[in-house]
């Protein structure tokens, strides 16, 4: 255990240990431009995009197999008349929500009787529609991107990324691009043959760290093996609201929130979920912890400490109300704008050589500010 005295050398140190080696439709000319989906419509691939659509990042890759769309034309049956036109295209696309198919009318790619479409349109029976499937996003092929990457480490297996606050690991509902993702793709296009190019765990978006990509199938294979017995080690330095006494344990399932779907809780019925943590610095009011994952789940860190009362500083999603604090720190710790969170240890063993490996990341700047400028208002004199 440190003391607030202590300086901040041990986490602002760069680099990794030295221990290690390291178109037109038919009869419909308001239509200019092809768009494309998915051509059969695959179940799995349907399902991450409504899932999408609720705002749930599945993980699944709904990029493969696509071709040009072709227009789809109907007649409107007598028996539909007088509803409105999205509620009959429900009727000739039932694999499609219906906000899907009102972004199509909203997107002209529904014309009547030759003309597009309006959104609260109705139609009598007999009219002509020619209808073209806008693709989701979900469905778009992933695109390079010449997005800087932090590189730590890099051979014929393996890459270790240090990534930065603000940039999402995957592509998924809200950001279809500018994604690691889409960097990897740039940085070594031999990754577009490797599901998730490579990725095999991720890291929240607002949190900073490591992360492990696989450059071979070989390579990825291993490490979800790794992952899977829980011998990869990852830390994170994690700055909590509240005065921890103690290190200890959090062992409690994780699941998604059974009203709030975006987030996740610990549930009887989660999966199982383990979290080591360490006092690294004690302040008035908040703890630096250093937490040690046994396993991955989303969000686990911000949720196990949130559920021991100890959530983090920052964390828009988890915080519950105002924290205890200190009147002088309140405005500092209220007014951090992202969870402080930091993956700085990665060890594993090399999916090629067998030899076990291990890099640390320094703390990004904000919260070495963050944590200097505690240091200075602890130590005013009164």
């Amino acid at each position: 255990m440190t003391n607030p005295e202590n300086n901040l050398a041990n986490y602002t140190k760069g680099g990794r240990d030295d221990s290690s080696s390291s178109q037109e439709l038919g009869g419909s000319p308001a239509f200019s431009e092809s768009t494309t989906r998915n051509s059969a419509c695959a179940k799995g691939r349907q399902f991450a995009i409504q899932q999408a659509e609720c705002g749930i990042d599945t993980g699944v890759d709904a990029s493969a197999n696509l071709q040009p769309a072709e227009p789809e034309h109907f007649t409107v049956p007598d028996e539909y008349a007088g509803l409105r036109l999205d509620q009959v295209l429900v009727k000739f696309f039932p694999e499609y929500s219906r906000s899907r198919l009102q972004e199509w009318i909203v997107q002209h790619q529904v014309t009547v009787d030759g003309e597009f479409a309006t959104a609260k349109q109705k139609v009598w029976g007999g009219e002509k529609l020619a209808v073209l499937p806008q693709s989701h996003p979900a469905e778009q092929p992933y695109l390079p991107e010449d997005i800087a990457l932090d590189i730590v480490y890099e051979d014929d297996a393996l890459l270790v990324i240090n990534k930065p606050v603000g940039l999402v690991v995957h592509p998924g509902s809200g950001n279809w691009e500018g994604t690691l993702l889409n960097a990897l793709l740039h940085h070594a296009p031999q990754l577009a043959e490797i599901p998730r190019a490579g990725i095999v765990h991720r890291l929240d978006k607002d949190t900073s760290g490591l992360l492990v990509v696989a450059k071979t199938l070989t390579a990825q294979t291993a490490l979800v093996r790794q992952l899977e017995a829980r011998s990869v080690q990852r830390e994170y330095l994690a700055l909590v609201h509240g005065e921890l006494t103690r290190a200890g344990k959090v062992d409690a399932p994780i699941g998604r929130h059974p009203s709030q779907r975006v987030k996740m809780a610990v549930v009887e019925h989660g999966k199982p979920a383990v979290t080591h943590y360490q006092i690294e610095m004690k302040f008035p009011s908040c703890t630096l912890l250093r937490c040690r994952l046994e396993t991955g789940r989303t969000h686990q860190i911000r949720v196990h400490l949130a559920q021991i009362g100890y959530p983090l500083v920052g964390d828009g999603v988890y915080l519950k109300g105002p924290q205890k604090c200190v009147p002088k720190l309140r405005g500092l710790l209220n007014g951090f704008p992202r969870q402080a969170l930091h993956a700085t240890r990665l060890a594993l063993e090399h999916p090629v050589t067998g030899e076990r490996m291990e890099w640390h990341a320094p703390l990004p700047q904000d919260m070495v500010q963050l944590l200097l400028q505690i240091k200075a208002i602890v130590n005013e004199p009164a």
